[in-house]
């Protein structure tokens, strides 16, 4: 079996991507998912959000620009937003910066498309294991185009949990992902380390870098599940 870990999102993806953006829309995907959220619809910007509403007025939107709220929208980015927010039963449309765009070019190609975060570390790494036939690709959104250290060590720390769990072949973006896990220190200080991390803290939201750091606190995978009935441009995913 291959392992391989994209440092930022590539175009063929055969078997299992396991897209990442740990600060923070993958973090908030499951938050979202765990608050009981009916599913959730990523578009890869905010128009196709709104266009989505215009079709379901019963949506509520999420979203960020620059790590802000995007104008209109229901919620931010924020996981720990999620948890003072009213979304169980409720389908949530969720477009960000980075990971929302990531996950749409990895469900291009990809068989099985898996949001992960540190939070499922844990549980994202057994489910790849158990659905893949010759790869898992562990996939960084990046930020602005350019290579996260915050997801760099998420990537990390999920393939480390895949070696213990079996052979891998592994390639050199995941030698350099292990390398960073095993020398960047504990998931706080390698968060508040990244400059997506200080970014973050300068907004006055240093509390969701603190959420994300959270290591395997949940079992929920959040999956993506294709279908007719998707709106177009929207990527449905569901709690797994």
């Amino acid at each position: 079996m291959k392992l391989r870990v994209d440092l930022l999102p590539d175009s063929h993806y055969p078997d299992v991507a396991l897209v990442i953006d740990v600060l923070r829309a993958t973090t908030t995907a499951v938050a979202l998912l765990e608050r009981g959220a009916g599913g959730l619809l990523l578009t890869r910007t905010a128009e196709d959000a709104l266009g989505v509403r215009a079709v379901r007025p019963e949506v509520l939107l999420a979203g960020e620009r620059g790590g802000l709220t995007i104008p209109g929208f229901d919620l931010g980015n924020s996981p720990v937003e999620v948890g003072e927010a009213a979304v169980a039963g409720r389908q949530v449309v969720m477009t960000t910066t980075n990971g929302t765009g990531a996950a749409w070019r990895a469900a291009q190609s990809a068989r099985h498309v898996v949001l992960a975060a540190l939070i499922n570390a844990h549980a994202v790494a057994r489910h790849a294991l158990a659905v893949a036939s010759e790869e898992i690709a562990i996939v960084c959104a990046g930020t602005d185009g350019r290579v996260g250290l915050d997801d760099v060590y998420a990537a990390g720390v999920i393939a480390e949990y895949l070696l213990a769990l079996g052979d891998f072949q592994v390639d050199d973006g995941a030698r350099i992902a292990l390398t960073m896990r095993r020398g960047g220190g504990d998931p706080g200080e390698a968060l508040r380390g990244s400059g997506h991390g200080a970014t973050l803290e300068k907004l006055g939201l240093g509390a969701d870098v603190d959420f994300a750091a959270q290591l395997s606190t949940s079992r929920l995978i959040p999956t993506l599940v294709p279908g007719d009935d998707v709106p177009g441009g929207a990527l449905r995913f569901l709690a797994g």
